[in-house]
């Protein structure tokens, strides 16, 4: 599924998405986090072991909503599944792009031990509203 302009410019521009997984237990489970897009596919960066990628390893549907923050009322909604945890370099580097792109300067919060994970997301369902 491709994204239309529209949705592009939002993931595109300097907007928080909020991504839905589903916990073991079945219940939801939203986490706001940083967005990119490659190639059709979205692109969310966490540290392996955390919830969202836990729960993503099990279950891979996700849903996001990604609100534009010059009109909260304008948001993307994506329905989607994990296709890819991508770990490694790749990883390191991304979250450093992502802190560019919403801080303007690299990722500045590592911990020791951390070891960053993209989520490689296949929307299946976009809709605009607003």
């Amino acid at each position: 599924m491709a994204f239309d302009e529209q949705a592009l410019k939002i993931i595109h521009g300097r907007n928080f998405a909020f991504i839905a997984t589903a916990n073991p237990d079945g219940s939801p489970q939203v986490t706001p986090v940083w967005i990119d897009e490659e190639d059709g596919y979205l692109l969310v960066n966490t540290v392996v072991g955390r919830v969202k990628e836990r729960n993503t390893k099990r279950d891979p549907r996700v849903a996001l909503a990604i609100p534009d923050r010059l009109n909260f009322y304008r948001y993307l909604y994506i329905k989607g599944r994990v296709v890819d945890w991508i770990t490694g370099d790749k990883a390191e580097e991304h979250i450093d792009k992502l802190a560019v792109k919403y801080t303007g300067e690299k990722f500045k919060w590592r911990k020791p031990g951390d070891r960053r994970v993209i989520l490689k997301i296949q929307p299946l369902e976009v809709k605009l509203s607003g």
